[in-house]
């Protein structure tokens, strides 16, 4: 019977090595799931990919527009990609969880000819900024 115990023991627990994921498969089950579910609204949206570079543990989302590239579209939509950002971690459609285990998310909102409107690269420093949990750093002025 303690032999039974172990074997069962040791096969359960080989199992749940199995089970694991590393960094490498979240990402890429997370960049699946976001060409497959994901949908962002918004005006002038045609449509958003994910890609994945494991190498650099690093997703890439594009987000394209059938906007024109002129100043007056990047200033506004600078202005307003922050609460685009922050829509998009409360969808988890940039992971909070991969982003903890070191993974960036480099965000692009492009014009209708791949010109970059906006672009943010968000990192734990970057996600504490949108989520306002950042501390503020004072620089000492001598």
């Amino acid at each position: 019977m303690k032999k039974i115990t172990q074997i069962v023991f040791a096969l359960a627990f080989a199992l749940f090595l199995v089970s694991c994921k590393n960094t490498k498969q979240k990402i890429q089950e997370h960049v699946s799931n976001y060409n497959n579910l994901s949908s962002i609204k918004g005006s002038g949206i045609t449509s958003t990919t994910a890609k994945a570079f494991l190498d650099d543990n690093k997703i890439e989302i594009r987000i394209e527009t059938n906007l024109e590239e002129n100043d007056a579209n990047k200033l506004a939509y600078k202005e307003s990609f922050p609460d685009l950002l922050k829509e998009m971690i409360k969808n988890d459609q940039i992971s909070p969880s991969l982003i903890a285990e070191g993974v960036k998310f480099d965000v692009y909102f492009l014009a209708y000819n791949n010109a970059i409107l906006a672009q943010e690269l968000v990192d734990q420093d970057e996600l504490a900024v949108l989520e306002g949990t950042a501390k503020s750093k004072e620089t000492a002025k001598l």
